[in-house]
């Protein structure tokens, strides 16, 4: 991995958490994603499984991870099992996790390795009476094909149909939501490593340049910095294509006058952030450009203070909303009796901020969070409101990551990186 080894105290405070939720006499296992093939023998990069990372460190495919606390012998209480390294895959592959690099990486003592994984998972499950499944409940969710997890999961139903059956996602979707301060540092790197990307795109761009170019200079600044790259398929959108919410092509050339929608961020460690800035192609907004950017600011800093232990995301949305339709009253983009006249379930503004305005982030970019419960202390969010103008060529969106705080303003993790209009044409005219 590119990333830096991370302190295994971290994996096995995971671990003890998760662990002190489980019912008595029972075990959980995750998996390693697969690596997923595009034909012929040309293969997706590997992306590791984010619970099995998230309870274990460990970044490779093909690997396992049972926890069973009340297991008869202590030393099956955590059990890895891992492909076995050899000269053959060191040469091809290069070399796999040992046994001991295994140790340092999760704090895990009982290593196994692959070909004995069915006897000894035979062993336990006599010694257990439930088993938690790892299955994909995230909200946004929409999986269309079979995982590994689910071909385990399949395989062990089948193997073992006397158990019983619990799931692990309810109590990893409150474990990672609140966050560690190890994976705090983790996500200021992955934030840090994209102002660097932000700040190098700033002094880049200018008329006649391509939206790849952009992406490119992107690319270049998070691959110096020890990141994969993007944390999600960036976005940059110019002119009217802001418009377009995921758009995703890149393709097009950026014009003077017009307006650049930045999506992008940079991921550490699989740890993502989630970064969005709109900037001027010719370094200068305009009067009304100017005028809707600092709007989209106004909410966005009103919206970030109402991020605070005890707030429900569902009110929070609301609030927010009230303040969008005051800014778009001023910029007289809807009128009062719009709001009058409004849809309760679709209010007026959302013509022009039709998508929600945080999300929690952490090792996905949408991260665990259960929405109807109170937000607590160091969960992280983003805030990213936007107002989107198709009849007037553009779309405009600010977008941070913070940290709830135990009390007052949430801490900003992209606190250094530019966001106001005047700083950003003051670089790029620099």
């Amino acid at each position: 991995m590119k990333y830096n080894l991370i302190d295994k105290k971290l994996f096995i405070k995971n671990r003890k958490n998760f662990m002190a939720e489980m019912k008595p006499k029972s075990l959980a296992v995750f998996n390693s994603n697969d690596i997923y093939p595009i034909s012929a023998d040309s293969t997706m990069p590997f992306q590791q499984a984010r619970d099995i990372f998230y309870l274990s460190g460990v970044d490779q495919d093909k690997s396992i991870l049972v926890l069973f606390p009340d297991a008869p012998l202590e030393k099956h209480r955590e059990i890895l099992f891992l492909t076995e390294t050899n000269e053959h895959i060191a040469i091809w592959e290069g070399e796999k996790l040992t046994k001991e690099k295994a140790y340092d990486t999760s704090g895990v003592k009982t290593v196994y390795w692959l070909k004995d994984f069915e006897k000894i998972f035979f062993e336990v499950m006599t010694q257990c009476e439930t088993v938690y499944f790892n299955t994909n409940e995230h909200y946004r969710a929409s999986v269309e094909t079979q995982t590994r997890e689910a071909r385990f999961i399949e395989w062990c139903k089948q193997k073992y149909p006397a158990h019983q059956v619990a799931k692990s996602n309810p109590i990893l979707q409150r474990l990672r939501s609140v966050k560690d301060q190890i994976e705090l540092d983790l996500m200021q790197k992955a934030c840090d490593i994209t102002e660097k990307a932000f700040r190098r795109t700033l002094n880049f761009v200018k008329p006649g340049v391509w939206e790849y170019e952009i992406e490119a200079e992107f690319m270049h600044e998070m691959l110096r910095n020890r990141s994969k790259g993007f944390a999600y398929t960036p976005i940059i959108a110019s002119g009217n294509n802001a418009n377009v919410l995921h758009y995703v092509e890149n393709n097009q050339q950026c014009k003077a006058g017009d307006l650049i929608l930045l999506d992008t961020g940079a991921e550490y460690a699989n740890y993502s952030s989630d970064l969005s800035r709109t900037i001027p192609v010719s370094g200068t907004f305009s009067q009304r450009q100017k005028e809707v950017y600092n709007a989209v600011n106004k909410v966005k800093k009103e919206a970030t203070k109402m991020l605070v232990p005890g707030t429900l995301w569902a009110d929070y949305h609301v609030e927010v909303g009230k303040l969008m339709t005051s800014e778009l009253l001023d910029l007289k983009l809807i009128d009062k009796a719009d709001v009058k006249n409004q849809d309760p379930d679709w209010p007026a503004y959302k013509k022009y901020f039709m998508h929600g305005t945080s999300h929690h982030i952490g090792l996905d970019t949408h991260d665990y969070g259960i929405l109807t419960e109170p937000m607590k202390e160091n969960q992280v969010f983003t805030v990213e409101p936007g107002i989107y103008i198709p009849a007037e060529g553009f779309g405009i969106r600010l977008e941070d990551d913070v940290v709830i705080q135990k009390s007052g303003e949430p801490f900003n993790l992209m606190r250094n990186i530019p966001i106001e209009a005047e700083e950003i044409e003051e670089i790029m005219n620099s």
